[in-house]
């Protein structure tokens, strides 16, 4: 399957290549003269689908579903089930050091590839040193609007689920001394042999029940880190559309550096799928399907004709998906980590997560 994978992976990225070099219009065409009529007919859709368009529609639809394909990497690097992983304790050390790099990574794209842009944007996009203070001060409230909108999110859980699932734990007695596998054991004396209770709905099991009280919880952080996911891709949309409307050469740079950076991403986004109950198949649909919101970004981006249209979009949509990202990772997945008691296996996570940032920086300054 991993072959496969890569095969598919290598026949989009030739075929993008391919396509690219075929359009025999260069789109500097679309551009130059003072009479063009693309120009003379920029706001209409007739120019939106002309044929000096046809190269960046083609190229930039093929780029950004090679970007979303790119989800399903992770197939290649994450190669056990999380059920597996949490039966046993070995298993669970080692999803928390997945976790871990998860969190580095995820840091490490918003404060060393989303912000950093979205600034950058500001900076050249302003008149004046008054007005680029005020961008910057509009960049960080839309940081704030993304955590709180996620907040929200996470807010409309359904409040009776949560109390049903306390008032259950609530009106348990204290009978067990030990609860293994689903399976109560009570305390008697030492001669008398150990009777098995199997477990059932109405049956007093605090793990099976604190179990289904936290399955719910975080299964919504995994659908919260699709949303993320889904409005990063957008944004990846946007930037491959806008640069293959400069020029064929600049947009495959931009292509192959975004699925530079999105591997470590995307492994990362992965994990956390896993974590929030989903198995490894269940993970890469959903991974896949955030596609759809690059292919949306690379039309809007070709649709405004422009790139400075997309680098007004660009500058609220990056903090707002940065405050998403810092809402996922600081809120649904560190409270996890902090559970560690064992000291040496804390540190093994920080190290995890330093090495998540540390390969993001790597990245970040190759493709710089």
């Amino acid at each position: 399957m991993g072959k496969r994978l890569l095969r598919h992976g290598i026949f989009f990225f030739l075929l993008l290549n391919v396509v690219c070099q075929a359009q025999d219009l260069p789109l500097s065409q679309a551009t130059s003269g003072t009479s063009s009529p693309c120009e003379k007919d920029a706001g209409s859709w007739g120019a939106v689908f002309s044929e000096e368009r046809l190269d960046a529609w083609i190229c930039s639809l093929i780029g950004s579903f090679m970007v979303g394909l790119s989800g399903v990497l992770p197939l290649l690097f994450v190669p056990f089930e999380v059920g597996a992983a949490l039966k046993s304790e070995e298993g669970s050390h080692r999803m928390k050091q997945l976790l871990s790099f998860a969190v580095g990574g995820l840091l490490g794209n918003v404060f060393l590839h989303l912000l950093p842009e979205a600034w950058a944007y500001t900076c050249t996009a302003a008149a004046g040193e008054g007005q680029s203070i005020q961008q910057q001060k509009l960049l960080g409230l839309w940081v704030i609007i993304g955590l709180l909108t996620f907040l929200s999110l996470q807010k409309m859980i359904p409040v009776s689920e949560k109390q049903g699932s306390t008032n259950l734990i609530n009106n348990c007695k204290p009978v067990t001394e030990r609860t293994l596998n689903g399976s109560s054991f009570s305390k008697q004396d030492a001669n008398t042999p150990v009777q098995r209770k199997k477990s059932s709905p109405a049956h007093c099991n605090g793990s099976s029940h604190l179990l289904s009280s936290s399955t719910q919880k975080i299964k919504m952080s995994g659908y919260l880190n699709l949303l993320a996911n889904t409005i990063d891709n957008f944004t990846h949309g946007l930037a491959v559309a806008a640069s293959f409307l400069v020029s064929r050469k600049v947009g495959l740079l931009t292509t192959l550096a975004i699925l530079l950076h999105e591997i470590p991403h995307e492994v990362g986004d992965f994990v956390i799928l896993l974590r929030a109950g989903f198995d490894r198949w269940s993970a890469a649909k959903l991974q896949l399907s955030t596609a759809l919101g690059g292919i949306l970004g690379a039309c809007f981006a070709i649709c405004a004709q422009s790139p400075k249209g997309t680098g007004e979009t660009i500058a609220w949509i990056l903090p707002f998906t940065s405050g998403g990202f810092l809402y996922i990772a600081l809120v649904n997945v560190v409270p996890d980590l902090l559970e560690e008691k064992n000291l040496w296996n804390s540190v093994q996570q920080v190290l995890c997560l330093c090495i998540g940032i540390v390969v993001m920086v790597l990245f970040s300054f190759t493709i710089e």
